[in-house]
């Protein structure tokens, strides 16, 4: 049984896969509030002896750039070893590898129903992909294919810089510049990224929130909240700041697909997509991520399609580890 894990700011998923006949079998899996735990060894020791399955091998794909096989969480307090994860699991190899990097690992293991497109290409679709992902943060990864042989790209793209495309969002950078410093992508592109873009609308007199809506915000995920009332179109500033954080999803993920020359497809991973589809399948985003000037016709050929399975970093770890373990 292969212990797979997918770690991310809000939610630690943890799950076993059997791997036989080149497919994964889902066995028992959970879900743990990562932020009610001192570490991840804590919720691994609580997931393992609560099924009563010792692992023959365990990956985890984690939210942060991991470096000799170490990784401090970028939205957690965690300082994540993989040696003394293996020594806690009692196996030969505990893989660690960034959460965009698993989500890259997972694609080739999802079915054709696991992914709804947002655009129609037509003719042979071949070469690299991009996986993007917005959730808690913001993932970037690549997958270089010859056309025989592919290999995972990880990257801290979320981080770079965000580069605003109008006076619009010109303000928004200044606005977010004053109160961070650096400004990157995710600052935009996440949970609370759009909850920056909100009180950006909100500080620069561009709208109000109704007095309701700051209530829901204070008392539950503020995100959400916004996505419920542009959802129900209850508050414009909601559906505005969504509007926005579509705009600029579509204009990196372009971006993206232009560094990794992602003739493959690019595909939209991570929490919130699935939840906004209806608004992604808007031209507003296919728009933006078609204007890119002289590489227009290159972008026209990609197909961009959203990740409906909400365990694809976790079927990434397990591929992992099983290719791993051949090498």
């Amino acid at each position: 049984m292969i212990l797979a894990g997918d770690i991310g700011g809000t939610h630690t998923r943890l799950a076993f896969f059997e791997f036989a006949d080149g497919h994964f079998r889902l066995g028992p899996a959970s879900v743990f509030p990562s932020r009610d735990y001192a570490g991840l060894d804590e919720i691994v020791t609580k997931f393992v002896q609560s099924v009563g399955v010792h692992p023959e091998a365990a990956c985890f794909g984690i939210a942060g750039p991991v470096r000799n096989g170490r990784v401090s969480t970028s939205n957690l307090p965690w300082v994540i070893d993989s040696q003394v994860m293996a020594k806690e699991l009692q196996v030969a190899k505990a893989i660690l590898i960034n959460d965009l990097e698993a989500s890259a690992w997972g694609i080739a293991a999802l079915n054709p129903g696991d992914a709804y497109p947002l655009n129609q290409v037509t003719g042979e679709v071949f070469g690299n992909q991009a996986v993007i992902a917005a959730g808690t943060g913001l993932g970037e990864a690549g997958i270089w294919s010859d056309g025989v042989q592919s290999r995972i790209i990880a990257s801290e793209g979320g981080h770079a810089d965000f580069a605003p495309r109008n006076d619009l969002e010109v303000a928004l950078f200044r606005y977010l510049c004053t109160k961070f410093g650096h400004v990157s992508y995710e600052r935009v592109l996440s949970g609370p990224g759009l909850v920056n873009v909100f009180r950006f609308l909100r500080d620069t007199n561009r709208g109000t929130a109704p007095e309701w809506l700051t209530e829901e915000m204070e008392q539950s995920d503020p995100a959400a909240a916004i996505t419920r009332a542009a959802d129900d179109e209850i508050c414009g500033m909601s559906a505005q700041a969504l509007q926005i954080f579509v705009s600029v999803y579509g204009a990196e993920a372009g971006n993206l697909a232009l560094r990794m020359m992602a003739t493959g497809g690019v595909f939209l991973a991570g929490g919130i997509a699935p939840k906004i589809l209806p608004h992604l399948s808007q031209p507003a985003f296919v728009n933006a991520f078609l204007d890119k000037g002289r590489l227009r016709p290159v972008l026209e050929k990609i197909p961009v399609k959203v990740i409906t399975n909400d365990r694809l970093a976790l079927l990434g770890a397990a591929r992992c580890a099983v290719v791993r373990s051949r090498a």
